[in-house]
């Protein structure tokens, strides 16, 4: 395989797009991609429409066959194209000033004329910001696909300049290229490893919906027809859907997409689907996925996956869509192979448990545009003794391909034609009689999962294949790639920060006046009876999340950070259960202001003997916690503290309740719990920030002041 650039390997489409680059002038690339592959498809319905309707008009004579009857371009579906949208017309019209409200009448006209593209296609190609010359320009240079793509020899000439275009705009746009773009070796790879012949596919975050085209041209090459498999996808960026749906559309792909742009999680459109093959490549570690709100979910079979990372959101969302014996493959950042998170742990760790993992497969780094972090492939299997394969329950293959690949650019590099059939003929090997597969150290290995259990239950291939990750000397690229991905969470906190900071600005404008503060109007007396309830909710033989513990200074930390080993019990089934938001203190030192509100995790445990309280139902969580924490309030937990002996005085949660708390009007509550979210969520993210940056520092001076080192 030739260098591709990751897109069509191809060699005219890289004379074309050089020509349409300089068309885009000073214009952003995520802009411009509208504007060229809106032209593009233009052009290839007017294409397809010319040809039926060239063929009709040659038999009007001898087989009475009517150019103008849709019906004849609707039983080949072809879209109906109407006079004014036809690429003749346009062509002729490139150099009229009004181009540009030429091809939105014909993007109109045609939209009209064919439901299934209703607020799919570009419509703005008028606005004074786009400079009609070089529109013009561009209309002459896809005009002349066609007649460089006969020079080639190329075939569906029009799909493929589609598709290295998406390539090549997922390059310019850097980042923000991988909202939209999967790189086509990484697609190829997976698509060649779970061998959609028939049945129903299924892509839940399906971008322009490279994955569909792949598996489309996969079955095409092996015998099959267009339409032996079911697409259906989803995807939440409506733009990202629209070119999804003209990607498909080029192709002459059916698929279900929904009737809108939706996000998978907060409004699956497809809940009912049971597929027998889903391939996808959700967004890496994302945080702001609206976990919250989604606690006690269906898809969650394994474990509520935590707010701060979709990760295994994604992992179980696919799970749960699967058929009984369907199989899935896709893209996930290597820090999901062996995650610092607990939850995730116990996640990951009832997966492996269930027997689903059939093959993890890490990757080198720089194949994707909008991160420099290697990834990994995850292919989940429901059932592991399918009819033609080999009985594979207990087992899982491990395949370590992070040094395979090649560079394209300083930047990017690429896997091979040599490489993909290597990765997906060792995979093949494996799960079908098994007589050819042989593990190769460095490379691959078929672990049981008892060794994955002795292994802490990571799944990193390295650690099984014969590189350990763990070992105090690693060589430079994969030092290099575990560096990058814990550098890459660092970042996801860094944007997380942004809209955070821009959130805290907008409250406190709310109550900040002229320069002056506002104080609440009114205000009422309660018992913190009322405001508070006393919860005895214990863990039970749930698995075991964060250990927390209540200082002084310091408020709710994690247990773990303050003592060097574990002081916890071993069975820690009568620790008493904190969610977010509740109220925790220590009896013994209430007096001295240890008592705090739960904002680091979801849900944590804590010593039975520390008092738990819930807020109840109508009052504002933030605000409470911070009146309790209050300087006023820390002074009366003194006198209602009993006891001789100054450090072990306690303050019983009768007195506690009995405690009067002054709380503003409803609406002043508001607005104050508005700034305080804020401002926790920040407070949060910072922390988490620090300690993403010192492990990073950490590892760099273990890596620089190591006694040995080997070259990668």
């Amino acid at each position: 395989m030739s260098k591709t650039n990751n897109g069509a390997n191809l060699g005219f489409e890289n004379k074309l797009w050089e020509m349409a680059d300089k068309m885009r002038g000073h214009m952003d690339a995520g802009e411009y991609k509208h504007v060229v592959l809106g032209l593009i498809f233009l052009k290839y319905i007017s294409d397809a429409f010319q040809s039926k309707y060239d063929a009709l008009k040659a038999t009007a004579e001898s087989d009475y066959t009517d150019p103008e009857d849709r019906d004849e371009y609707a039983a080949t579906n072809i879209f109906w194209v109407p006079r004014e949208a036809r690429w003749q017309r346009i062509q002729a019209e490139a150099k009229q000033p009004t181009i540009g409200k030429i091809i939105d009448d014909a993007m109109t006209a045609i939209e009209k004329e064919n439901p299934t593209l209703k607020g799919v296609l570009p419509k703005d190609y008028s606005r004074p910001a786009l400079d009609k010359h070089r529109l013009g320009e561009l209309v002459d240079i896809i005009g002349n696909i066609d007649l460089q793509a006969k020079k080639s020899g190329v075939k569906d000439p029009l799909g493929r300049v589609y598709e290295y275009f998406l390539g090549r705009f997922a390059a310019a746009e850097g980042k923000g290229g991988g909202e939209f773009y999967t790189p086509q070796c990484v697609v190829q790879l997976l698509v060649k490893m779970i061998e959609p012949y028939k049945g129903r596919v299924f892509d839940p975050c399906c971008g322009s919906g490279g994955m569909f085209v792949q598996s489309e041209r996969f079955v095409e090459e092996h015998g099959g027809r267009l339409g032996d498999i079911a697409i259906y996808g989803q995807e939440s960026n409506p733009t990202t859907w629209k070119l999804a749906k003209m990607n498909l559309a080029i192709r002459g792909i059916d698929a279900n997409l929904g009737q809108h742009q939706a996000d998978s999680f907060h409004n699956d459109l497809h809940k009912d689907l049971k597929a027998d093959f889903i391939l996808a490549n959700p967004p890496f570690n994302m945080s702001d996925w609206g976990g919250q709100r989604l606690k006690k979910d269906v898809r969650w079979k394994f474990g509520t996956p935590p707010a701060s990372n979709a990760n295994f959101a994604w992992v179980q969302h696919f799970i749960h869509h699967l058929s009984t014996t369907g199989i899935a493959g896709f893209v996930l950042a290597q820090v999901s192979l062996s995650s610092e998170s607990h939850v995730e742990n116990e996640i990951r760790k009832a997966i492996i448990e269930a027997d689903l993992v059939d093959c993890i497969v890490t990757l080198p780094g720089k194949l994707f545009y909008s991160t420099p972090i290697p990834v990994c492939l995850w292919f989940i299997s429901r059932s592991k003794s399918v009819k033609g394969l080999r009985m594979r329950s207990g087992e899982t293959l491990f395949i370590d391909a992070s040094k395979l690949g090649a560079p394209e650019s300083r930047t990017h590099s690429y896997l091979s034609e040599n490489d993909i059939n290597r990765i997906a003929d060792i995979y093949h090997s494996w799960r079908t009689d098994g007589n050819g597969y042989v593990d190769e150290q460095g490379f691959c290995k078929s672990v049981t999962i008892k060794e994955i259990q002795a292994g802490g239950y990571s799944i990193f291939p390295g650690k099984y294949v014969g590189v350990d990750y763990t070992d105090k000397v690693v060589n430079k690229a994969e030092f290099s790639s575990a560096l990058l991905t814990k550098w890459d969470l660092f970042l996801n906190c860094r944007e997380r920060h942004k809209r955070s900071a821009q959130s805290v600005d907008k409250a406190i404008n709310v109550i900040v006046k002229d320069g002056i503060v506002l104080r609440p109007e009114s205000h009422t007396t309660l018992k913190l009876g009322d405001v508070l309830e006393r919860s005895d909710e214990r863990l039970g033989e749930n698995p075991e999340p964060e250990i927390l513990t209540c200082t002084e200074r310091a408020g709710l930390i994690f247990q773990k950070e303050r003592f060097a080993k574990r002081v916890a019990t071993n069975n820690t089934s009568k620790y008493k259960v904190v969610r977010k938001t509740d109220i925790v203190y220590n009896p013994y030192l209430l007096w001295a202001g240890s008592i705090d509100q739960c904002w680091i995790v979801d849900l944590g445990i804590t010593s039975p003997a520390y008092e738990v309280l819930r807020i109840r139902d109508g009052f504002n969580a933030s605000l409470i916690g911070a009146m309790i924490k209050s300087p006023k309030m820390i002074k009366t937990y003194d006198g209602i503290s009993v006891g001789t002996i100054q450090r072990r005085r306690r303050a019983p949660v009768e007195r506690f309740l009995e405690l009067e708390i002054v709380l503003p009007s409803k609406a002043d509550q508001a607005r104050f719990t508005e700034l305080t979210s804020a401002m926790q969520t920040e407070k949060a993210i910072l922390k988490e920030a620090a300690a993403k940056v010192d492990d990073v520092l950490k590892d760099l001076c273990r890596f620089w002041l190591a006694e040995e080192d080997q070259d990668g």
